[in-house]
């Protein structure tokens, strides 16, 4: 089936949705595709959730049948993505796992458009402002308080093949616990710990590497702010998700106790999830994820509310090939989004073949590619399903 030939200029318009699949990969990451009488497909991400909880969705939110005929894709033009995600997010009451399932169908849509239009979706959403994007990683979890640990992360981040220069590095690493498990209040020995870990990092890392401290919205306030009072002479870049997901006043509270610039958002569900955050000025950064946050088409309102604010954008990213490809997508599309998160090997993703991302200097090329940009490798795709999973379905 190809994927990447557009219609001709009389047939644009006539293109309709026939079928829509899921398949989970041995990586956990479930796809999404959007089929068409044209031939056409296009592919979305659904992130890490079960094959058999995509499909059950798509059900409901896709394919609507008697109950929901509103909500059916199937039949129904590709190009109206902002009927269809109106449909999917708005008519019909949404949990965590549907959202991140109409976010990869949304995802598709705009794939789909721009195969079928031979245009790139940077093209479709306005235009590209940019050829290229700063790329931000994860730094390898490890023990942060043993030094020489540090010393071999810190030669291994600086000799990146795909030169990032600015990582993550999580505080669950410092004070010895799983990454999210809750820990509301942090004991003086949990601060000691941090301050040492952040300390070392800096050491090692010298002025060569930005650094973003990390954490997963699990602290209360006291601890976020003693964490940002233990870090602050490291000057990191951005204190990443301290507090709970959803606005409160501790937001505030804790930019006013910090000079360190406060970015969240990963966990934020929909444009309205991200407004008090901008109307209190409560972040210096907001970090939308395509998946959890609505879509391409959730978050480029969610670009377009933070530029009202003049408050910059990044994306958060931490799934596969084609997060990768959308969020540059989107990122070149926005003024205030010159930055995005991506895996340290994005451009090395076999699945990415025969036009994989290109990665180089800590950047990304921006692809003029049609739809996301990349073709998926049916054979690799067929050789890494998910275990129990028989191919598209």
């Amino acid at each position: 089936m190809p994927t990447t030939s557009h219609l001709s200029p009389t047939d644009r318009g006539q293109a309709t949705i026939t079928d829509i699949k899921a398949m989970r990969l041995d990586s956990g990451f479930c796809l999404v595709r959007i089929d068409t009488d044209a031939g056409i497909s296009g592919f979305g991400e659904c992130g890490d959730l079960d094959a058999y909880l995509v499909r059950a969705s798509i059900l409901t939110h896709a394919k609507g049948g008697a109950r929901l005929p509103h909500l059916q894709l199937v039949g129904k033009d590709p190009l109206d993505i902002g009927v269809h995600h109106h449909n999917m997010f708005y008519a019909y009451r949404q949990r965590p796992a549907h959202i991140m399932v109409c976010s990869g169908l949304d995802m598709a849509l705009w794939d789909l458009a721009g195969k079928l239009l031979g245009q790139p979706v940077a093209k479709l959403l306005g235009g590209a402002m940019r050829t290229e994007l700063e790329l931000y990683s994860h730094c390898p979890h490890f023990d942060l308080t043993d030094a020489g640990a540090w010393a071999e992360a810190a030669a291994d981040l600086k000799s990146d093949p795909h030169g990032f220069r600015t990582f993550k590095v999580d505080i669950h690493d410092a004070i010895g616990v799983e990454m999210q498990e809750y820990v509301p209040s942090l004991s003086p020995g949990d601060i000691r710990k941090i301050r040492r870990s952040y300390e070392l990092a800096r050491e090692h890392l010298r002025q060569e590497i930005d650094i973003i401290v990390h954490c997963h919205n699990e602290l209360d306030a006291p601890s976020a702010i003693a964490v940002a009072e233990a870090v602050e002479d490291i000057k990191p870049i951005y204190y990443e998700d301290p507090l709970q997901p959803g606005f409160s006043e501790n937001w505030l509270a804790l930019r006013k106790a910090t000079n360190i610039p406060i970015m969240t958002g990963e966990n934020i569900e929909l444009p309205e999830g991200a407004l008090p955050f901008l109307q209190h000025q409560a972040v210096d950064c907001l970090q939308p994820d395509i998946i959890s946050s609505g879509g391409i088409t959730g978050v480029k309102k969610i670009a377009d509310l933070a530029a009202l604010y003049r408050t910059p954008i990044t994306l958060h990213n931490v799934s596969g090939l084609l997060l990768n490809a959308a969020s540059q997508q989107l990122a070149a599309s926005v003024f205030n989004c010159p930055r995005i998160e991506c895996t340290r090997r994005a451009d090395a993703l076999e699945w990415a073949s025969p036009n994989p991302l290109k990665v180089a200097d800590g950047k990304m090329q921006v692809s003029t590619a049609p739809g996301l940009g990349v073709d998926l490798d049916p054979a690799f795709l067929e050789s890494h399903r998910y275990k129990g999973e028989t191919g598209w379905a």
